[in-house]
């Protein structure tokens, strides 16, 4: 607790798109109490254009820039551009807490530098676990370690404080919060107006079905990601009813085979990672998804928005368990059959999302400022 009469003094890390937008409601949050903290921003530059287009649209300013990011950069990079720099950030501005959000590198490395320097570290979004270390990877490991030195547990489900209490996390450090990204999704989706991108807009304003795709884990890189290009090939020559849309990531390993063996196509369409406001357009748009994205399956439930995640294995379970989202993996059969059938009517999911109510960002600044400051909670844990 800080010392009475003194503001507790809150870094917030993020370093990529996802964590920009999961981590706009609490730092929104934390600010409208500004005579309880001061909050501080900073950026590590993981991502650079993507995750700018999710700072604006919160009208989020960092306060720090490291601006790690390099062409071809590696994880080594990115740990020595993280540790190197939030290290000099830390130094600056003597924080009481430190806050991330999720299971990147930026977030790995941002929780370490807490441990080193002796900060107290919160992690948003805790507990979740495929219990198989390459997969997602890196990010399985990634948020392991970040729940080994934190102070703080923002579960966003009961599931996963389950498992945090699996591991031996003590009960009172967990607080089941719900998701951030669903206090964004629907903040965004309250405002939503006509898509900035020009092949989203036309693919909305026709007559076809939409199928939003979204790919670009690293474990999928290769074979598995050529085979599920081949079957969303042969899912848009099986249905001239549909249109296929996908913002293809920016990364090379991506971006080639995607080209390759998608474009060229009447009923596929290429285009550039989305913004935020327009990923939610989109979401609200389909008839199916076709995604490796974790938030996404978080988000799309939201919409009653059938999706088949194209994974082996996922660390949420929860939509699962719900019957909003289904694992289908890389298998180009299984995908095509699945794909097939949802857009047949082979989906009776009830439109309900698992993740969250949209408050999750005031619990936990609530959370935050009653351990570091003792004034009273004004909300409650979900569970």
């Amino acid at each position: 607790m800080v010392p009475p009469g003194t503001r507790a003094r809150i870094l917030a890390v993020v370093g990529t798109r996802p964590e920009a937008i999961k981590m706009a409601s609490v730092v929104e949050e934390i600010r409208t109490r500004a005579d309880e903290a001061e909050l501080r921003l900073v950026l590590t530059g993981q991502h650079t254009t993507l995750v700018d287009q999710a700072l604006e649209t919160f009208q989020l300013v960092p306060d720090y820039d490291l601006d790690i990011m390099r062409e071809d950069q590696s994880l080594y990079d990115v740990a020595h551009g993280c540790l190197d720099g939030l290290h000099r950030v830390v130094q600056d501005f003597s924080p009481h807490a430190l806050l991330v959000q999720g299971d990147t590198a930026t977030v790995c490395f941002g929780a370490l530098v807490g441990y080193f320097d002796q900060v107290l570290v919160g992690h948003v979004e805790a507990g979740l676990r495929s219990h198989d270390k390459w997969a997602p990877f890196p990010e399985e490991v990634f948020r392991r370690v970040a729940d080994v030195v934190s102070d703080w547990y923002f579960a966003p489900t009961t599931g996963a404080a389950s498992r945090l209490r699996a591991e031996g996390v003590q009960s009172e450090r967990i607080h089941v919060t719900g998701n951030t990204v669903v206090d964004a999704l629907l903040r965004v989706a309250e405002d939503i107006g006509e898509p900035k991108d020009p092949v989203l807009r036309e693919a909305l304003a026709g007559n076809h079905r939409l199928v939003l795709l979204t790919a670009h884990r690293r474990e999928s890189f290769g074979t598995p990601l050529a085979e599920v290009f081949a079957a969303v090939r042969q899912l848009a020559d099986a249905r001239d009813d549909l249109v296929v849309v996908y913002p293809v990531h920016p990364n090379r390993s991506v971006r080639e085979p995607a080209t390759e063996l998608l474009s060229g196509h009447p009923r596929i369409r290429l285009t550039s990672p989305f913004t935020y406001p327009d990923l939610v357009a989109a979401l609200m748009g389909s008839t199916l998804v076709l995604t490796d994205s974790g938030g996404i399956q978080e988000e799309a439930p939201t919409f009653g928005t059938p999706v088949l995640v194209l994974r082996e294995v996922t660390e949420r379970p929860e939509g699962i368990s719900a019957g909003v989202a289904e694992l289908v993996g890389t298998n180009g059969e299984r995908i095509l059959e699945r794909a097939l059938a949802v857009m047949d009517g082979d989906w009776t999911a009830p439109i309900t999302n698992p993740y969250g109510d949209g408050r999750a960002g005031g619990r936990i600044a609530d959370i935050l400022l009653a351990d570091l400051t003792g004034v009273p909670r004004t909300t409650e844990d979900l569970a």
